[in-house]
């Protein structure tokens, strides 16, 4: 068998046959690891220091602080065995390789502190790829998030959401995430959190990394348009 197909058995009054049965996946690939520790304690060393991010965000959150440049070069070296982990998975997902290697540039990075009562709406993001990572889940909002009785992730959790369908296809997750977890997913994949009640600090970073051969090909595209039909200045 090859990744992406799986055997079926189907059994008869006189004896069993197998068929081969191959499942196409549908949508985009999203996928969760756990971070290591070395990036967890980074993550957390800078995020205390760095730029006002809310103007730049969908977030109802009062503190959202973008990562300086210095904290990002550091930081990047961990970030980018991740983004290799994803590509890995997105092959197998598609069941098939790359036609070129992605090159990721990290174009944002930032860390949220969210409140009691505060929440992220659904948004999307710029760039390629979008990650969440979540450096803190009080245990206030674990016991709150238990004695949810809903059919979603709950107080606190991550909801993504891509196209429609009727009931049978899968077009909703809802994750109530644990420390150290890490989802990467398309940038333009549509989700949101939803909000507590519990007085504590949920502290999760989000980033965008684009592909930066793309970004190369800009001038270029751009220099071609001008000589054929745009203005000369």
């Amino acid at each position: 068998m090859v990744d992406g197909e799986i055997e079926v058995k189907e059994q008869d009054m006189k004896d069993q046959k197998y068929v081969s049965v191959h499942i196409y996946n549908w949508g985009p690939c999203v996928i969760k690891l756990k971070i290591s520790d070395e990036l967890k304690e980074l993550l957390l060393k800078h995020g205390t220091k760095g730029i006002d991010y809310r103007g730049k965000l969908a977030g109802i959150l009062e503190s959202e602080t973008g990562y300086t440049t210095e904290a990002k070069d550091e930081i990047l070296p961990h970030l980018s065995k991740c983004f290799g982990a994803y590509d890995q998975s997105w092959q197998r997902y598609a069941n098939k390789k790359h036609d070129k290697k992605p090159e990721y540039l990290l174009s944002a990075l930032w860390i949220n502190y969210q409140k009691q009562n505060e929440f992220n709406p659904p948004h999307d993001h710029d760039g390629a790829l979008s990650f969440v990572i979540y450096l803190g889940i009080p245990d206030e909002l674990k016991e709150e998030n238990k004695k949810y009785l809903g059919r979603s992730a709950g107080p606190g959790g991550i909801q993504f959401l891509y196209g429609e369908g009727p009931r049978e296809a899968i077009t909703y997750m809802s994750h109530f995430p644990e420390e150290g977890d890490m989802f990467i997913f398309p940038a333009w994949l549509k989700h949101w959190v939803s909000p507590f009640k519990s007085d504590c600090v949920r502290i999760s970073v989000s980033g965008n990394v684009h592909d930066s051969a793309k970004l190369n090909n800009i001038e270029r595209v751009v220099k071609n348009y001008e000589d054929k039909d745009g203005p000369k200045r």
